[in-house]
């Protein structure tokens, strides 16, 4: 799988790669992570990206002209899925990332800023918009990281243990995490319940189901 991100701080995301799981699936060649510095396509002598919107309001807006010419050079190489994070677009879930990681190779990833991005870009270069979340952050690195970290935990090899992602929250519908427990057996007067201790595995699984933990409303 590869990651195309185009951003005015690669280096948000070059630093990132460098650790845990995705710096041992980079070296795997499972994944790849490429950087594009927005910055580096405008033809404003300032490289410039952003301007002041039409119709007046705070903030400012990114051009369309750099945004362009970024996803048309990643795309000349190969073709890819060109995703922008917006607060408008389809809530980023499991099955999201699931879908993603099983239909796509190539996700050009778009990192907003500012007030927002030219609805010219969105309307002609942007193939889908994607939010994390009912919230506004200051850049969309961070959206990035996380649909980068999701997706590629879905990719056989990533993850050491392919139990681990089966048994994740949300990888099924209604699918959720139970309590987990190590050593110590006991803590500060706190114990592991017994079931978990008696080596049956039916037991075990039936009290793993119950204990189910759930989203609180």
């Amino acid at each position: 799988m590869i990651f195309s991100v185009i951003s005015i701080f690669p280096a948000v995301i070059e630093n990132f790669t460098h650790y845990g799981l995705i710096a041992k699936a980079v070296e795997k060649g499972i994944i790849n992570v490429e950087c594009f510095d927005l910055r580096a396509f405008s033809i404003d002598k300032h490289r410039k990206v952003d301007d002041r919107p039409f119709g007046g309001g705070g903030g400012m807006v990114m051009t369309p002209q750099p945004l362009f010419d970024a996803i048309h050079h990643i795309k000349e190489k190969r073709p890819g899925k060109v995703i922008l994070f917006s607060a408008y677009g389809e809530p980023f879930t499991q099955k999201k990332a699931k879908t993603l990681a099983l239909q796509e190779n190539h996700l050009i990833l778009v990192c907003g800023r500012y007030e927002g991005v030219d609805q010219r870009v969105i309307d002609k270069g942007v193939d889908e918009e994607i939010s994390i979340g009912d919230y506004v952050l200051m850049r969309g690195q961070s959206a990035s990281r996380v649909v980068i970290e999701s997706v590629s935990r879905m990719l056989e090899g990533v993850v050491g243990n392919p139990e681990s992602v089966k048994t994740d929250s949300f990888y099924e519908e209604e699918q959720y995490g139970f309590p987990q427990y190590t050593q110590p057996r006991e803590y500060k007067g706190l114990t592991v319940p017994d079931v978990l201790l008696s080596g049956h595995h039916k037991d075990i699984l039936e009290w793993r189901k119950k204990h189910q933990k759930r989203r609180k409303k």
